[in-house]
């Protein structure tokens, strides 16, 4: 193993068990806060446990458990994800390229960008049925984000490669994929980052107004009728956990795709 594959396994040791020390001690405080409190209002850590168990296990009252709320947000989330990125992307990489198109129509995107996508839930759940309206949701959540951060990076795209390619023959259909694509894919991949982000708030809050009785947004709406504060945290948590999953993913490929890059680190 070279030195710098060594310097980064032990920079990776280091973040994991810091991580974990970090962990341990937000559980501490809180477990410690919750027995000076002393309220039904504030669970403690290890009640917290004991519900996630019980909702992973057993299931909450409508008889769904975790991982069926999870499964189902998660593919509700990524039906939009997926569709925001073939639509927005492509246009995105157009619209850089030829700013007159985006001139000519900011008159309509720019106003409807400024709309949040929660304003859209209750037109969504009229017109709209099933999978549909969750995915309409979630693609106004991501499209955006990705839209913009592309167009942004095809604009940055360096002079410098640019001329180098012209200089050996590059014709458009070359210089577009072999130059200006590459040069739009980190910044794009920043964008579906904030767009997931975005997507999830956005799949929480259609949930709780949604008909259906499973999702994570309707565990945690269900759980506040209840009065199960621990719930409501286990829930909480669970989306924490899968977004912090999905968002390693997309930086462990950044990486793996990205290697040219000086800003990348291995």
């Amino acid at each position: 193993m070279t030195h710098n594959g060594q310097a980064n396994k032990s920079r990776s040791y280091r973040v994991v068990v810091f991580n974990l020390m970090l962990i341990v001690a937000v559980a501490a405080i809180w477990e410690i806060i919750a027995f000076l409190v002393h309220s039904s209002f504030f669970p403690s850590f290890s009640n917290v446990v004991k519900a996630f168990a019980t909702i992973a296990t057993v299931g909450d009252i409508e008889g769904y458990n975790l991982l069926n709320h999870s499964v189902t947000s998660i593919l509700r989330v990524l039906s939009g994800f997926i569709l925001a990125f073939v639509v927005g992307f492509p246009l995105g990489l157009i619209m850089g390229l030829k700013p007159l198109i985006y001139g000519a129509s900011k008159s309509v995107i720019e106003p409807i960008r400024f709309i949040p996508p929660i304003a859209w839930i209750p037109l969504a759940f009229i017109l709209l049925a099933g999978y549909s309206r969750y995915t309409f949701i979630l693609w106004l959540g991501a499209f955006f984000p990705i839209l913009i951060n592309t167009m942004v990076a095809v604009k940055r795209t360096s002079p410098v490669l640019i001329d180098v390619a012209k200089t050996f023959g590059a014709k458009k259909i070359a210089l577009t994929f072999k130059v200006v694509v590459p040069s739009a894919l980190p910044e794009a991949v920043a964008g579906m980052r904030i767009g997931l982000g975005v997507g999830w708030m956005c799949i929480v809050a259609a949930e709780m107004i949604g008909g259906e009785t499973i999702g994570l947004g309707r565990l945690i709406l269900n759980s506040a009728e209840l009065l199960r504060i621990d719930w409501i945290i286990v829930g909480m948590i669970t989306i924490g956990l899968i977004g912090l999953v999905m968002n390693e993913i997309f930086l462990q490929t950044e990486k793996r795709l990205f290697r040219w890059r000086p800003e990348v680190k291995l």
